[in-house]
């Protein structure tokens, strides 16, 4: 293994979430959007916080505009702009008037450093393309500002004529940016590649930096390999957001540089914090973040074969890359046809339960993959497992007996209508209600909730966040076996259920019952 690079003395993270990553398909950030996620970041302790092209559009202007009243304890705001436009003056180009007007300290110039954008993109020469650099960085320095500079397409541009675009690195330098960032913008590089660029561009004496684009699949290891050679500030964002493929993502990046390098990338304990930021701003862009991300994944340190639970069981590092812990992350173990005795033994600890009996822990084991046979899904449905364990036993204790519950639809005067009946008994109280609804799973939602109201009137703030429908022999039409998924939600705590059958109506009704009846033994019972 290679030696750790040491750490240069000053060392800066850059997130471009709310600008380079709002450029992905399907987000668009708010103004109040970006303001949260800013707060997101800064509690996070990211050194910089990229806000947007102010001038470029109204919402970015804005936002530095409200920005000014965060209460920034950890980042600093940084604009986004571009070098001067061709044959002007940097002192009276408007966008550059803009970056000024944005009142951050620091200020990102993208510039052009691939002679083909110079000539065919922007229509001007080498040497006005320079000189746009050059006057640029000079008067936002003279007005106060530090300036980092991107060079846009660098890698590419390097490919196609080196000798340039090493020689805009060197006039921004010269022009006072505190740092030049070279940017793979295509995401075409490989790891193995950007060693010898990354340190050739170094002899120039800038303080290099590192923007990569995910095109290839290795935009974590891309700035790994830069940081390597000798860079010193890294840009990405959080999630991998960012046009087309994304960018190189934060939420790998900050544990890599923290855990692997040992460089102190954010302030003391915060790392720990990067599970619920990554989490928080994906539910803020509308975008659900994989199960299977490293570090801050549901999935990240989830267990699932029975071989993996057997170590795990052991020494939890055996099958763990670090402590999930560090990075504010869970160990899972998984419940499926795939489990063994270890992983029922370790998930029934985590629930609170001994199941130190090797007897009963392997009849657990056969009663949920003859479960499983049947379509139930357990590792998607940790609350179902946990009713099915209490069941095993012997310490289920039903709040709700339904004594029988049914379903219709009908039309009248063009308009579909669905009305359920529930009878059951709750705290020794018989009741039969009839809910309406859009559709029989809203129906009975509605009739089973007004049925529990008066014995456990918290139900009624129980939310079904979720409702999913799989089919699972295909093939079979309208016959075929169903497994519905319901995701529940109180106050801080969320489960999921599962149920089976040929008739979706009563697969639902089955996740439904279970789910009202789960809250109320697990959290009810215990507030």
């Amino acid at each position: 293994m290679p030696p750790t690079p040491p750490r240069p003395e000053e060392f800066h993270v850059l997130d471009t979430s709310l600008r380079d990553g709002g450029q992905q398909e399907g987000i668009n950030l708010s103004v109040k959007d970006k303001l949260k996620i800013a707060g997101y970041l800064d509690e996070l302790g990211v050194t910089f916080i990229e806000g947007g092209w102010p001038g470029a559009n109204p919402a970015d202007t804005e936002f530095f505009v409200k920005a000014r009243a965060l209460e920034l304890r950890h980042s600093q705001l940084v604009a986004f702009g571009a070098t001067r436009k061709p044959d002007g003056k940097a002192a009276t180009d408007p966008l550059v008037q803009a970056l000024l007007a944005a009142e951050t300290e620091h200020i990102c110039l993208v510039a052009k450093s691939h002679d083909e954008h110079v000539t065919r993109a922007l229509r001007t020469s080498l040497e006005e393309n320079l000189a746009m650099v050059t006057d640029t960085v000079t008067h936002l320095v003279a007005e106060g500002r530090r300036v980092f500079v991107d060079c846009e397409h660098f890698f590419d541009g390097h490919r196609s004529n080196p000798r340039y675009a090493i020689e805009v690195v060197r006039a921004a330098t010269e022009a006072g940016a505190e740092v030049v960032v070279l940017c793979d913008t295509n995401g075409g590089m490989l790891p193995s590649w950007m060693g010898d660029i990354v340190s050739e561009a170094a002899e120039t004496g800038a303080n290099l930096g590192i923007h990569c684009h995910n095109d290839t699949g290795c935009a974590v290891a891309n700035t790994l390999a830069a940081v390597e050679a000798g860079a010193m500030h890294v840009q990405g964002t959080f999630n991998g957001y960012g046009e087309r493929t994304g960018n190189a993502d934060l939420a790998s990046l900050i544990p890599n540089l923290e855990l692997k390098f040992g460089w102190q990338i954010l302030p003391p304990g915060r790392l720990g914090e990067l599970t619920r930021v990554a989490h928080a701003i994906a539910l803020v862009a509308h975008q659900p973040l994989l199960g299977r991300m490293p570090y801050v994944g549901h999935s990240a340190f989830a267990h699932k074969g029975g071989l993996h639970a057997s170590a795990v069981k052991v020494d939890a590092n055996l099958y763990q890359h670090i402590d999930p812990a560090q990075v504010g992350n869970d160990m899972r173990m998984l419940i499926s046809d795939m489990a063994g005795r270890a992983n029922i033994q370790i998930k029934g600890e985590q629930l609170g339960f001994d199941l130190t009996d090797r007897d009963f822990a392997a009849r657990v084991t056969a009663r949920v993959k003859a479960k499983e046979a049947q379509g139930y899904s357990y590792e998607a449905s940790d609350a179902s497992f946990e009713m099915l364990l209490r069941h095993e036993l012997g310490v289920l204790e039903q709040p709700i007996q339904v004594h029988s519950w049914r379903v219709f639809t009908e039309e009248r005067d063009g308009i579909s209508i669905t009305e359920a009946t529930v009878k059951l008994t709750a705290k020794g109280e018989r009741r039969m209600v009839v809910g309406e609804g859009n559709g029989p799973l809203n129906a009975l939602d509605a009739a089973l909730r007004e049925a529990v109201a008066s014995a456990f009137p918290e139900v009624g703030e129980f939310e079904l966040t979720d409702y999913r429908v799989r089919i699972l022999d295909e093939g079979h039409g309208t016959d075929a076996i169903v497994r519905t998924l319901i995701d529940t939600s109180w106050r801080d705590h969320t489960w999921t259920t599962v149920g089976v059958g040929t008739n979706v109506i009563e697969a639902s009704w089955e996740a439904l019952f279970d789910s009202i009846c789960y809250g109320i033994i697990t959290h009810l019972s215990a507030s």
